[in-house]
């Protein structure tokens, strides 16, 4: 079953003592209608429920009611499957009136939904998938990728942990695209840095919950470095089963892609020492605690990872250009919009000030965190400290190794 759900952000009369039909009447609100496809229900649910609190931050911080606008989001489920969330981006562009994508959240969907959004001219922002395809072959005039990328989590651990001396690495990963370019990136970080890759091992996805087999086959390789190129249940389940083995005493386990989320869930007991790459935290500096304490109160159970604060990030950014072109003329080309988006420089509490490149990759710093002890934590959501922060001209791939037909020689 494919889920959707709505929720609406309407503008008020300017004058209380009017009749909201009759303040519309004389002035019709401007109508924007937007979309985000996500995973609800399966491994990276809890990774996702943040992004329609973040997507309704941005409203109320860019003042879409000041504006006379009048928005309204939809959310639906893809269920990690690429049909399904085409599906549903052509009903909502082609039935429902949607005008932006804000966000499709694995790798496989995304990619799936970009030709849509090409082919129907829609603009369309991604901060939950991780393939380098969206800024490199695949790239596209419609689209712009957000947060993090497979290339910035794999070169910042691959290049910080052989430099500490994790010279032999083994990889597990998940036996689609994203978990298959994670562990490629991973391996060509490693070395390139001068160290080895003693092995790769591959798991059907999401089919798998049982990672004993290949833990034992990762100990038995005899590398200093497990990485794990999962996430969210399965980078939880990998991790607490190989501290059940006893691997955290015998390798460094670097998760290629863990939120915070994920570190609660697995807890800190059996997650210390875990050492992962972040674009954003919220305890990073005093302007992201500033966006946490505004947007938490609408998910207290689940503060926004770097996806989520992503899906922030692009909904503000989009909704400068919107307001800067126009509301109804942004509705008639969303190539236009997101060359706008381009334009102009990014800067915002999550992730401060940036830019977007040609290719649609938008540029910050990437971050080395390790995860802290028990006695090191002051509360639940207290759990990653920095180690080292890799500047944002370094962080991503170089714009003339990605292949993207947008980038002129």
């Amino acid at each position: 079953m494919i889920l959707a759900r709505r929720t609406a952000l309407k503008v008020a009369a300017a004058a209380a003592t009017l009749p909201l039909t009759r303040a519309w009447a004389q002035s019709p609100p401007k109508k924007l209608k937007l979309g985000i496809i996500t995973d609800l229900s399966g491994p990276y649910a809890d990774l996702s429920r943040p992004s329609m609190a973040c997507a309704q931050q941005a409203m109320e911080d860019f003042g879409v009611a000041a504006k006379g606008w009048d928005v309204e989001i939809l959310i639906g489920e893809h269920q990690n499957k690429a049909d399904n969330a085409v599906t549903i981006a052509r009903r909502w562009f082609d039935q429902e009136g949607v005008d932006a994508l804000l966000d499709v959240n694995t790798s496989a969907t995304s990619l799936a939904c970009a030709s849509i959004a090409r082919e129907k001219n829609k603009p369309m922002m991604l901060s939950g998938p991780g393939t380098t395809e969206l800024t490199g072959k695949q790239c596209s005039p419609n689209h712009v990728h957000w947060s993090w990328d497979t290339f910035v989590l794999a070169n910042t651990s691959g290049t910080a942990m052989v430099k500490k001396g994790g010279t032999s690495w083994y990889f597990i990963a998940p036996n689609y695209s994203f978990g298959q370019q994670l562990a490629r990136d991973g391996a060509a970080a490693v070395v390139k840095n001068g160290g080895t890759v003693l092995g790769t091992a591959f798991y059907p996805f999401p089919d798998t919950s049982d990672f004993s087999a290949l833990l034992v086959q990762a100990q038995a390789s005899g590398a200093k470095v497990l990485a794990l190129c999962n996430g969210g249940a399965d980078m939880v389940g990998s991790v607490k089963q190989a501290r059940e083995f006893g691997l955290n005493k015998q390798m460094q386990i670097v998760s290629l892609l863990s939120y915070d989320t994920d570190i609660r869930a697995i807890g800190l007991d059996a997650a210390q020492g875990l050492m992962a790459t972040q674009t954003y935290y919220w305890d990073l500096n005093d302007r992201t605690r500033a966006f946490n304490n505004r947007v938490k109160v609408k998910t207290p159970k689940l503060w926004p990872n770097m996806a989520n604060a992503g899906l922030y990030s692009s909904t503000m950014h989009y909704l400068k250009a919107v307001a800067d072109m126009g509301l109804e003329e942004s509705k008639k080309d969303g190539a236009a919009v997101i060359a706008r988006m381009k334009a102009m420089p990014t800067d915002d509490d999550a992730f401060g000030p940036g830019k977007i490149r040609e290719d649609g990759r938008k540029i910050h710093p990437a971050y080395l965190m390790e995860t802290k002890t028990p006695a090191e934590s002051t509360g639940p959501f207290d759990v990653f400290k920095l180690i080292s922060t890799v500047p944002a001209d370094q962080a991503f791939r170089p714009l003339s190794e990605g292949g993207c037909p947008l980038v002129k020689a």
